[in-house]
């Protein structure tokens, strides 16, 4: 597709999926909660962060590949969960499931997915991690933990950072429920946006697809505030992630964390890794940049448990940030978002090569061809500790 390949950046995407998709539809997922300015902090602090170039190093074989967990994979860049991917273009779930197989990286299959977290898997080709909100009721919690466990997604990451759902400006603004209501603007909305709006209407539109096979999971839900509350508990403590450790045996990631006692916490309860983030700018307004908090993390946990970022990753060279900072690997949800809305599949694919492009070529200029030596010694500024 020609105007892909003359596509540079996350901003050309960005761009080029507002044209291609209803308003109501960009702002759920490119928006975050209240005035946004959680959402602008995560990039402006990644932007912040220098690396200080060395040259006369041999980096004609750069290396970005990982392993975790007896697992390896070829970049240290994640796709992360994100609620309702098909809301940026039909089939984006599964677009993800195949880019995750095809490149060999990460792929967190969100619970709150439009697609079955067993096709998704399976698409995903030994990829897939699962993200899980603990519910108010144990038994949908451990429904969907023996879901994922069969399927072979042997790494949970559970989301603790929605106690209370956000409150997003622009879906207020624009009257957008889950599942959808037709309203004028909505319509009118659709209307101006017939590709999206066909392929949508052949395709469904996005729901609950994990929670379909529960009896009253969704029922009578009119938002996804509604949601929210049926199925994710605000009455989430530490206890109740004990009872998770001990449910599953595989990798546990807590995800959302930001505080380092929370972080040390968290490593006492069992937990494998933490990873540091404000749900991409979509909760809490007032919190710090993900990456701002990443070192006190890092600090707090030491070598005993992994720690990942996300939240504000936009270019390849955020991943050695991300690592010169402590993090061993870097994820990012609204880039493969806008590169499906762009061009589908060959979209998202499109995302992953500026991404990994990126990354070669500032492994290059730093003088590190091997990311995992990456350390905090190419920070331009030393670690404030």
């Amino acid at each position: 597709m020609a105007a892909l390949d003359r596509m540079a950046s996350m901003d050309d995407l960005r761009r080029c999926a507002r044209r291609r998709m209803p308003r109501f539809a960009f702002d759920f997922i490119d928006g975050g909660a209240e005035d946004e300015r959680n959402l602008r902090g995560n990039q402006t602090a990644f932007q912040d962060i220098e690396l200080l170039p060395r040259y006369l190093v041999d980096v004609s074989k750069p290396s970005t590949g990982l392993t975790l967990w007896n697992h390896s994979y070829a970049a240290p860049i994640g796709i992360a969960p994100v609620g309702f991917l098909n809301m940026a273009w039909p089939g984006a779930d599964m677009m993800a499931a195949r880019l995750a197989a095809e490149k060999r990286i990460p792929y967190v299959v969100g619970s709150a997915s439009s697609t079955p977290l067993e096709d998704l898997a399976e698409a995903a080709d030994g990829m897939a991690w699962f993200q899980i909100y603990i519910a108010n009721d144990a038994t949908l919690t451990d429904h969907l933990l023996d879901r994922a466990k069969a399927v072979g997604c042997d790494v949970l990451v559970v989301t603790v950072d929605v106690s209370q759902p956000g409150k997003r400006d622009r879906d207020i603004r624009n009257g957008l429920q889950i599942p959808f209501r037709l309203t004028p603007r909505i319509a009118w909305d659709l209307a101006r946006n017939p590709a999206w709006s066909l392929q949508t209407l052949r395709a469904g539109p996005p729901g609950f697809a994990n929670f379909s096979q529960i009896d009253g999971a969704t029922a009578g839900s009119t938002s996804l505030q509604e949601v929210q509350r049926n199925l994710i508990s605000n009455t989430l403590d530490w206890d109740d992630l004990r009872r998770l450790r001990d449910r599953w045996t595989g990798p546990l990631v807590v995800k959302g964390l930001m505080h380092p006692e929370d972080a040390r916490l968290a490593v006492e309860t069992g937990c494998d890794a933490i990873q540091v983030s404000n749900h991409g700018g979509r909760q809490a307004d007032y919190a710090p940049p993900a990456i701002a908090a990443l070192p006190g993390v890092v600090a707090a946990v030491g070598k005993k448990a992994k720690v990942f970022v996300d939240g504000g990753v936009r270019r390849g060279g955020d991943a050695i940030r991300a690592k010169a900072l402590g993090a061993d690997l870097a994820f990012t949800g609204r880039p493969f978002a806008y590169g499906a809305a762009a061009g589908g599949y060959a979209g998202m694919r499109k995302t992953y090569e500026i991404l990994s492009l990126e990354l070669t070529r500032a492994l290059g200029q730093i003088g590190r061809p091997n990311f995992e030596d990456v350390d905090e010694t190419v920070l331009a500024r030393p670690l404030n500790r």
